[in-house]
Formats: structure tokens, C-alpha cells, sequence
């Protein structure tokens, strides 16, 4: 059976969730409550010395550690439907933006959030190695976050969705960057009229309410 290591209140092990959830692959969950430092405890280290979520472990016992990892595996494992593309430009298209939404999205939120909130006034970055705020990051995350919106929206003019012509792994990347964005007080407003719309059809996915 897959286990996968998840935190419910936590953007990246919500994109695994939401990517098993769409290939219909059964799995039991183990939560580790990051408020609580779990991820930083003795046992939880011997799982995965990275201390981060999620984590995957699969049928032979093997451990994947992030979301490049698990993604990989699940498609290889799971091919339909397929989310990394079928044809060679389609799995570049959706490879590019995925890592573009990663970075410009994803990293954004969590520069603001991880050197802005008291609670990880020595959390600046995941994992085993504690590191200290730069309140200058914070501001610059939330300025990354809007030019991020501002460029989905142009991406989205006249698509349904963001890499190529059907749903992808880019779309499940967004929805989590676009929704953790809130966190810091940015959201899609009258300016994103294509953000705004894109994201109320991504909600009638059943796994988007995960």
C-alpha cells in the first residue's frame, strides 16, 4: 500500500494529494502537524531526515521525498490521465510552466510568508536546518506575488487551462500557489478577470476541494 505523509493545512503535501486524487490511486495518509514542529521530531526524522512533507512511500518501501519525485513516479506508475503530456512539446509546455508557477507562485508565497510570520521567526526556510528572517524577503515575496498573478491572467486569456490545451500537472501547481497566496493577504481580484475565471472552473474538480 502507498502512504503518504501529509499535513492538511500545508500547500505542497496538498498538491500530492490533489495529483493521487486525479489518477484515483488508493493510499493511506499519515498527518504530521507541522504547527507542533512534528515534522522536526526524532521519529519523524527517521522517516524522512529532510523534515519536510510530503512524503511518499511506495509499494516496495522506497521513500519519495518531494513533489518532483512523486509526480514522476504516479505518472510512470499511474499513466492515465496523463498530466506531465503525451507528446513531446506538450510535456515541455507543461515542464516549463510547472516549474515557472514553482517559482514566480509558490516561492513567492513562502519568501513572504516564512521571513514575515512570528511564528517562523527561525524558520525561514524547510527542512533540518534552521535559518533567520529577512524582512526585506517578505516584501519582495508579496511585489513577486503580484506580477505572478498579473502574468497568469495574461496566460489565461482565451484558455481553459495554463501549459497546453487539456489539464495538467501545471493547473493542480497553480490552483495550490493561487490558494496558498492568501495566506499573505493576495488573491485574484477584478484585474484577473482570466485568473478569476480559471480558477472557479478548476473548482468544479472534485480533487481541488482536498
Amino acid at each position: 500500500m502507498i502512504t503518504l505523509y501529509d499535513c492538511t493545512t500545508a500547500p505542497s503535501p496538498r498538491r500530492a494529494r490533489i495529483l493521487l486524487a486525479e489518477k484515483c490511486v488508493a493510499h493511506e495518509t499519515v498527518q504530521v502537524d507541522l504547527k507542533s514542529s512534528e515534522q522536526l521530531s526524532d521519529a519523524y526524522r527517521k522517516v524522512n531526515p529532510q523534515c519536510t512533507v510530503p512524503a511518499l512511500r511506495i509499494e516496495d518501501g522506497t521513500l519519495l521525498t518531494d513533489n518532483a519525485a512523486i509526480t514522476a513516479y504516479l505518472e510512470a506508475r499511474y499513466p492515465e490521465p496523463r498530466l506531465l503530456g503525451s507528446t513531446p512539446i506538450e510535456m515541455a509546455e507543461i515542464a516549463s510552466w510547472n516549474w515557472r508557477i514553482e517559482f514566480e507562485g509558490l516561492m513567492a508565497v513562502a519568501e513572504a510568508l516564512r521571513n514575515s510570520a512570528p511564528a517562523m521567526a527561525n524558520r525561514a526556510l524547510p527542512g533540518p536546518v534552521d535559518y533567520q528572517q529577512i524582512p526585506e524577503l517578505a516584501q519582495r515575496g508579496v511585489s513577486r506575488l503580484q506580477q505572478f498573478f498579473a502574468t497568469l491572467n495574461e496566460r489565461l486569456t482565451g484558455r481553459d487551462f495554463i501549459a497546453t490545451d487539456r489539464f495538467s500537472i501545471a493547473d493542480i501547481t497553480a490552483v495550490v500557489a493561487v490558494d496558498f497566496a492568501r495566506i499573505v493577504k493576495v488573491k485574484p481580484s477584478e484585474q484577473h478577470p482570466n485568473l478569476q475565471r480559471w480558477r472557479e472552473s478548476m473548482a468544479r474538480r472534485p480533487a481541488m476541494s482536498l
